[in-house]
């Protein structure tokens, strides 16, 4: 691990999540920066290189522990992937590794924290599964309490020819924990059990075929959710009904500009915090969607498209004052920062930008 005092000193702290494996990648880890809340402007505090594709990252909602998937197939000749825990001081920037554990399965792509802060949610791509791993006090991680194995396929000839789970995170009453399944085509809702340590199946929502559901955000009122799909460009929107952990498609609308018809891979999906405006990340086109949010109705306007400053842009971040966005280009190395207007929901760089090898997450503690 190697460590550089932060110039700034004050304001959030980020971490970057990285693919290290590739023969491309000079990646070492996860990247730890600060931002300057008033110019938006990042600063490195350290890089923790003890990691391998440590590719997506979640901070406990209470202690500020991380915790990051590390992306393989197999580990010390058995398949499967890992997740580690780690913590950063607060002040000193020294790192912690805690300890890890298998995800459950292969190829962990995405992790999420449940609201009470007792269980890690892990989705795994390659196996079609889905984890809750406990976590203790000190922030270390248990083996997984539950496994939960996704089957079927859908009709994409390469991409879908089984499952593969591509989110899992709680509703906003935490009593259901909802996975995304590229390779099926569906939503897969789960009741949680944060007692036994257990999730069990309650409800599928299927979508158009062939249009592989990566993320979901839901809007912060809690009576929408929306889902971008990688396959077909699509962002699709849900009124929720947190009493029964259902969700009813009211509109589906396209991540790009009307008349493209190049090739695209939407990633990423966020929200601002006042629910206004919410952006997807489009790989190939290498743009950010703009799409305004009616509160009222949940339905999207899709508004503009602004070119991303790099290439693949993989996963993005709103500062937790919906100030600032910060895109991740993996395959141009860079996180360019974007100021948002507030009113129109409008995307201005700010000239700042830092070189980080791969990146593929970006997480505010």
């Amino acid at each position: 691990m190697s460590t550089e005092p932060s110039e700034s000193g004050k304001g959030p702290r980020l971490f970057i999540g990285t693919y290290t494996e590739p023969e491309q990648s000079t990646s070492e880890g996860v990247y730890v920066y600060r931002m300057d809340p008033s110019s938006g402007k990042l600063t490195l505090e350290t890089v923790i290189n003890a990691l391998t594709n440590p590719s997506y990252l979640a901070v406990h909602p209470q202690t500020g522990f991380v915790y990051a998937v590390n992306e393989y197939g197999m580990f010390n000749g058995q398949l499967g992937g890992r997740v580690t825990a780690f913590s950063v001081d607060p002040g000193t920037a020294e790192v912690n590794l805690l300890n890890s554990q298998s995800s459950g399965g292969e190829d962990p792509c995405y992790i999420s924290i449940e609201q009470t802060g007792r269980f890690a949610l892990v989705a795994n791509y390659s196996s079609g599964s889905v984890a809750m791993l406990p976590i203790q006090a000190d922030g270390s991680l248990e083996p997984a309490s539950h496994v939960a194995q996704h089957t079927g396929k859908s009709i994409h000839p390469t991409r879908q020819d089984g499952p593969h789970a591509h989110c899992i995170l709680p509703d906003p009453t935490n009593r259901f924990a909802v996975a995304l399944d590229l390779g099926i085509d569906k939503l897969k809702v789960y009741r949680m059990d944060v007692d036994a340590g257990r999730i069990y199946e309650h409800a599928e929502v299927k979508v158009t075929e062939s249009s592989g559901p990566r993320h979901l955000v839901f809007h912060p009122n809690g009576r929408y959710a929306y889902v971008v799909c990688e396959l077909n460009s699509t962002l699709i929107g849900f009124l929720y009904e947190a009493e029964t952990g259902t969700f009813e498609e009211i509109q589906s609308v396209r991540t790009l500009p009307q008349g493209y018809e190049g090739q695209n891979l939407p990633a990423d999906i966020h929200i601002t915090p006042d629910g206004k405006f919410l952006y997807v990340s489009n790989r190939k086109h290498e743009s950010i969607a703009i799409v305004s949010v009616d509160e009222n109705t949940g339905q999207l306007t899709v508004q503009d498209h602004i070119p991303c400053g790099g290439r693949e842009p993989r996963g993005f971040a709103i500062d937790p004052g919906g100030k600032y966005m910060l895109v991740a280009n993996q395959n141009s190395n860079n996180i360019v920062t974007f100021l948002i207007d507030p009113a129109k929901g409008q995307l201005s760089r700010t000239g700042d930008e830092v070189e980080v090898p791969m990146p593929v997450c970006i997480k505010f503690a």
